[in-house]
């Protein structure tokens, strides 16, 4: 937009992108139009499986946005899901709020209910939150694993992450030899996905996005 001569700053064309300019002091325009400051949205979406955490994807399937009200500023995932899991995401146009809460160094811890194709017992718990499995060089563990219930084949885990590597709970599963049959994301902090219908959004209270950085904050201050 910039190298094509539709941006304006206080009237003037301005061809450089690396022009300084002063929020709420200097006019800034693009297609005559004057930029403003967007309002901050913060919402949590409950993810259905089979649905890409992106904003469109070249197979065509369907992605979170399709999930979205049309009447929404622009806002981005943060961190994701993938295809086959489903549960609580949060999506932000706040990019500073969204990075930390998504950081590695923040420690918000991520819960999740996973059932799996195994009958789990103590020691495969303590193996999850105190060994951790290697993997092209990866490091993977549970900050907390406990089991929430279990059948003749199979068990629900509940497992509690304060890191999020890629795939991370599946690939700590397989150095097990244990296939994940199905992964809910039920928590992020102190926020609870809830009886949020699944595919449908809303937005965050003010005290919870304010619960959530107050998280933030004290992980810091404790790293």
């Amino acid at each position: 937009m910039i190298a094509s001569g539709r941006v304006r700053v206080n009237h003037r064309v301005a061809l450089n992108a690396d022009k300084p300019v002063a929020f709420g002091k200097d006019l800034i325009e693009v297609d005559g139009q004057a930029v403003r400051t967007a309002v901050k949205v913060y919402l949590m979406l409950n993810k259905p499986r089979g649905i890409i955490t992106s904003a469109d994807d070249e197979k065509g399937r369907p992605t979170v946005y399709s999930l979205l009200p049309g009447d929404l500023p622009w806002v981005a995932p943060v961190g994701r899901l993938d295809k086959a899991s489903e549960g609580l995401l949060l999506l932000t146009n706040d990019s500073a709020w969204g990075a930390r809460i998504a950081s590695p160094e923040s420690h918000v811890s991520k819960t999740y209910h996973v059932q799996v194709a195994a009958v789990v017992g103590p020691e495969l718990l303590r193996q999850l939150t105190g060994g951790g499995q290697h993997e092209r060089g990866d490091v993977l563990r549970a900050k907390q694993a406990s089991v929430v219930r279990t059948g003749a084949k199979n068990s629900w885990l509940e497992i509690a992450l304060d890191e999020g590597k890629n795939r991370h709970i599946r690939r700590l599963m397989d150095g097990f030899g244990i296939e994940v049959l199905r992964l809910i994301r039920v928590a992020i902090g102190p926020l609870q996905l809830g009886s949020l219908p699944k595919g449908k959004v809303r937005e965050l209270t003010a005290d919870e996005v304010a619960t959530l950085a107050g998280r933030q904050a004290a992980a810091r201050q404790r790293a």
